[in-house]
């Protein structure tokens, strides 16, 4: 057997963005999102690209509304996924989407949003807090 025949290859490592935002930033909500865009300009097509910051400006809005003691942000690329986790630091309580009334305006549309949007998505409550998530998979319609 000669070994130059059994080259593998290699998965690529998972790249990730990692930012803190601070309790009632809300302008941290448009500097996360363009964080994103940067992050993602060269690893995803630009649709992704824009399906993500939407729902990421959708999570990190909610947790900063909703919580006291801000959020952390990750989002890790690999080739055929992305994922976006908005961890907060306050109650454990799953949030639910839920179909506003035709008087709240914008309110209460994120949940659905990333429902609607997201190829999977999710709540992982943890001992203190809890982490809302999203992925995309690459190659989608």
């Amino acid at each position: 057997m000669r070994t130059g025949d059994t080259t593998k290859r290699r998965k690529s490592p998972p790249v990730r963005l990692h930012r803190r935002v601070g309790h009632a930033d809300l302008s941290a909500v448009g500097e996360t999102r363009a964080a994103l865009s940067e992050f993602l300009r060269c690893r995803r097509r630009p649709e992704e690209a824009e399906v993500a910051e939407l729902l990421l400006s959708e999570l990190v809005t909610n947790a900063l509304i909703h919580t006291r003691n801000g959020a952390v942000v990750t989002v890790t690329s690999v080739p055929a996924r992305l994922r976006v986790e908005v961890r907060d630091f306050t109650g454990g309580q799953e949030p639910a989407p839920y179909v506003p009334n035709a008087d709240d305006g914008t309110h209460g549309r994120g949940l659905l949003l990333v429902q609607s949007l997201a190829d999977s998505w999710g709540v992982t409550v943890k001992a203190l807090g809890k982490v809302v998530w999203f992925e995309l998979n690459a190659g989608r319609a």
